[in-house]
């Protein structure tokens, strides 16, 4: 059953993608020496998602099978008096304050107070005298009941995923009154019935309760992870998000540590030269994520071999590439490699020869990769020609941004170094305005252009992994040698977990 109203991921759930405990994983010597990717959330973020905790406790006490609870007790001059509470269900509950604290190297410890819960159900009871048992009599009962409720969550590394333990769980009750139909009952039978099973249904609710709230960090556990699995991957192409050492649980914030390997198909990625060091990050800004270079050159990598790095332009976007300037020179030029074909009988095709090179610095992205252009025409009745074909060395400076929902790349600055070239309007490649034509519009139009698909296309892919869900405010993404920093500061998109126990619970 799924409770009323809106719930969003609380504190406990969140913060189990970012730690794992390492009892249960084997690690090398050498520490962070195969980390790819770091996550880092600090204070500010944890603080902001245990305002959302009362709702996950919710959960599980609406979710709590409670059993049934019988026993039965001597009384002087009543015999034996047998009672049962069955069909026992919280009916509300709300919950006044709710605070989380970091154990630096132990658990997250959440400190929940005055939660106000209504358990209802129904008694039945009766008298036993020496020979014989009657149980005549059924009333329903409402029990008011505030609780304060303690939780450690420790975590643990199995199969190198994520597993919370949730098990430390502490109920305190301050008030525990029994009702029976509204206190119509004579006071001492209500009296009678709250001694007899006062302690019991402490124990009960205690067990039950914590069962639940185990049960749902487990399965949250589970879920962050596969959303995170999820998110890194497109198809054939994945990243190893497994653990990749001991993570940090401090005072001011939790970072884990993953591989990040790139698994295509065949391809094999290895790393163990890891330049992360907790040093790099700070805590000023709720969430961060450290990449290592080395991952960006294997997805690069993995795209090459699963022939993304293609492109193909006609028509419009092909007029619009080589008349970027109305010049006597440009249209002589366009003349004499169209041989006077319509552009909508024309195709230029753009690939990467080889696999992509790419270094992280301080002034941005550095792109350096062999392509190859080839332009064919389509004469009327006439087998297709390629009328021009060239290789160029292209080395380009990015520096990426996300803002309004949508990722942003800007090209600096580029450096064109020709390797081949064949055009069929100057065999002998003697004539210099056509290089010189080629070699501006590459650099003015073709890198921005190529640029500008691929903007739109990794945003689409991040929006399909459910990024623009997320409210991110001010996000910015800072390169260094060797690796990059993502920092920014967050909501949580509270449907999400919603659609997910709908399913599951």
């Amino acid at each position: 059953m799924l409770w009323a109203g809106r719930m969003r991921l609380g504190t406990f759930e969140i913060l189990l993608v970012f730690v794992h405990a390492s009892t249960a994983c084997e690690f090398g010597p050498f520490p962070y020496s195969v980390t790819g990717i770091v996550c880092r959330m600090t204070k500010p973020a944890a603080l902001l998602l245990n305002q959302e905790t009362a709702q996950v406790i919710q959960a599980a006490f609406r979710n709590a099978k409670f059993p049934n609870i019988t026993g039965e007790r001597s009384m002087r001059l009543l015999g034996k008096v047998a009672y049962g509470l069955t069909n026992i269900q919280v009916n509300d509950l709300s919950i006044e304050q709710s605070e989380v604290e970091l154990r630096e190297n132990d658990a997250i410890h959440i400190d929940i107070k005055n939660v106000t819960a209504f358990f209802k159900g129904t008694l039945t009871y009766g008298y036993a005298g020496a020979w014989f048992l009657h149980l005549f009599h059924s009333v329903d009962f409402e029990i008011e009941s505030s609780i304060d409720l303690q939780i450690n969550i420790k975590l643990m590394c199995e199969k190198d995923q994520v597993a919370a333990d949730a098990s430390d769980c502490y109920l305190s009750f301050h008030k525990l009154t029994l009702h029976l139909q509204g206190d119509k009952e004579p006071g001492w039978l209500k009296q009678l019935f709250t001694d007899f099973i006062s302690f019991t249904l402490k124990l009960v609710l205690k067990r039950e309760v914590c069962n639940e709230i185990n049960f749902l960090a487990q399965m949250l556990a589970n879920f962050v992870h596969d959303l995170a699995a999820n998110f890194v991957q497109d198809e054939d192409i994945k990243l190893d998000i497994s653990l990749a050492s001991v993570p940090l649980i401090k005072a001011n914030y939790l970072e884990s540590h993953h591989k990040g390997l790139v698994l295509y198909k065949n391809y094999s990625d290895i790393f163990s030269d890891s330049i992360f060091s907790p040093s790099l990050l700070t805590e000023s800004r709720m969430l961060y994520f450290w990449l290592s270079e080395h991952i960006l050159n294997s997805l690069a990598s993995a795209a090459f071999l699963d022939k993304r790095l293609v492109l193909t332009i006609r028509g419009e976007e092909l007029q619009a590439l080589f008349e970027m300037e109305d010049t006597e020179t440009q249209r002589k030029v366009v003349q004499m490699i169209f041989q006077g074909i319509s552009y909508n009988d024309s195709v230029a095709k753009v690939w990467s020869l080889a696999h992509p090179q790419i270094s992280l610095q301080p002034e941005g992205t550095v792109v350096k990769s062999l392509v190859a252009v080839e332009v064919s025409i389509y004469p009327a009745g006439e087998e297709p020609q390629i009328v021009l074909y060239m290789e160029k060395e292209i080395t380009v400076t990015i520096q990426a941004a996300y803002a309004e929902k949508k990722l942003i790349l800007h090209p600096l600055d580029s450096r064109i170094e020709s390797k081949v070239f064949k055009c069929r309007a100057d065999p002998s490649g003697n004539d210099s305005s056509i290089r010189n034509f080629l070699q501006t519009m590459i650099s003015l139009v073709g890198i921005p252009e190529v640029i500008s698909r691929i903007e739109p296309a990794l945003t689409s892919l991040m929006n399909r992994k459910g990024l623009n869900l997320f409210e991110i405010r001010n996000p910015e993404i800072i390169t260094r040698k060797g690796y990059a920093i993502v920092q920014l500061d967050f909501s949580f998109p509270n449907h999400l977990l919603l659609d997910f126990l709908e399913k599951k619970l």
